[in-house]
């Protein structure tokens, strides 16, 4: 299974876009997890179907309702199978 890397930039720290993500990703049933960057943006890990992930990244643009998403990086990566979605602090 392919892992997919984002890293998402804009005003996404501090306006619950993390717990945004956990919850959309939970729902869609994709394993991986998101934290914040020393650089104010975001990454998120995500592995799961290719439509599940694409259904996903409508969710990463759209954000929280107090973010506001400017741009997102993507990379495929060989890593391991995530259990579960997690929130990194």
């Amino acid at each position: 299974m392919k892992t997919y890397h984002f890293i998402i930039k804009g005003e996404v720290q501090g306006v619950g876009y993390r717990i945004t993500a956990y919850l959309n990703a939970t729902r869609l049933g994709i394993t991986g997890s998101v934290k914040n960057l020393s650089n104010d943006n975001v990454e998120v890990f995500a592995q799961g179907d290719e439509k599940v992930i694409d259904n996903f990244k409508k969710y990463l643009k759209i954000g929280s309702s107090m973010s506001h998403v400017s741009e997102i990086d993507e990379d495929i990566l060989d890593k391991s199978e995530f259990k579960d979605f997690q929130i990194i602090y």
